[in-house]
């Protein structure tokens, strides 16, 4: 299912500044972290999804794992640098055509979003396909989303060109999660370890949600002030605590996967 990037392609553009910065180093190892523990975690789809940040000190540049690798598979020097034309700047391989269409896109037309993770995770994908709003507040992680969430209606086939990107980058407006509709999910955030944190909290939160909805009876929402207040304070501390949540996934993959730093 995964799609070669078809652009006309021209040399990208030589760089008197360096790729290859503390800043950036950080940057790829942070992302390949996520990268391998979503899969670990169940949150992949083959080699079909992709996960992107901004280049630090760059942002007319992107990174995004390569296509024919699997999350799995992913290192910080596997990661491509591209640009929003469809150039790679630095690293070998293309992106995945979606990966290009959507994320150069998105990170072109939003600015504030300093990373964009894309998955088909199972739980959340299934809230895509069934009517009525996705996600429904009635599980306190749940209330972590709360007046953050958009959902595109229209899934129109596959991100193949700009016109899709586009419309998607619309459709997610300022918002930061996108559940798109038949899909999958978008997540959005102005760095690589708010993305994580929220990727990771959005699939357990559908998944609690299923579990109640499979019982058969009546969920419970949240009042609209309790929930509210309650996302109010969760977003207070979510910068500091997504920071440690990233933390915490490097040292378990340090300690038994170390082979995403290469």
């Amino acid at each position: 299912m995964a799609h070669e990037l078809n652009l006309s392609k021209t040399e990208p553009l030589r760089r008197n500044v360096s790729l290859d910065t503390p800043e950036i180093r950080e940057a790829r190892a942070d992302l390949a972290a996520c990268l391998r523990m979503a899969a670990r975690l169940g949150l992949e789809e083959g080699i079909c999804n992709h996960f992107s940040a901004l280049v630090p000190g760059h942002p007319d540049l992107f990174l995004v794992n390569r296509l024919g690798w699997a999350f799995q598979e992913a290192t910080a020097s596997s990661l491509l640098i591209c640009d929003f034309d469809g150039n790679v700047v630095d690293g070998d391989g293309v992106p995945e055509a979606t990966a290009f269409y959507i994320h150069a896109r998105l990170h072109r037309m939003s600015p504030r979003v300093g990373a964009a993770f894309h998955t088909h995770m199972p739980n959340a994908t299934a809230l895509t396909m069934i009517e009525g709003e996705p996600l429904v507040f009635a599980g306190q992680t749940a209330l972590k989303f709360y007046g953050r969430t958009a959902i595109d209606e229209n899934y129109n086939g596959l991100a193949l060109d700009e016109r899709e990107g586009d419309r998607i980058a619309a459709v997610l407006g300022d918002k930061d999660i996108l559940f798109m509709r038949n899909h999958g999910v978008m997540v959005c955030a102005p760095n690589i370890a708010e993305a994580w944190d929220d990727l990771y909290y959005l699939e357990r939160a559908a998944e609690v949600q299923l579990k109640a909805m499979s019982t058969g009876r009546r969920l419970l929402p949240v009042s609209e002030d309790v929930a509210s207040a309650a996302a109010r304070q969760m977003r207070e501390g979510d910068p500091e605590s997504a920071r440690m949540h990233l933390e915490s996934v490097r040292r378990v993959l340090d300690r038994e996967a170390p082979g995403y730093r290469g």
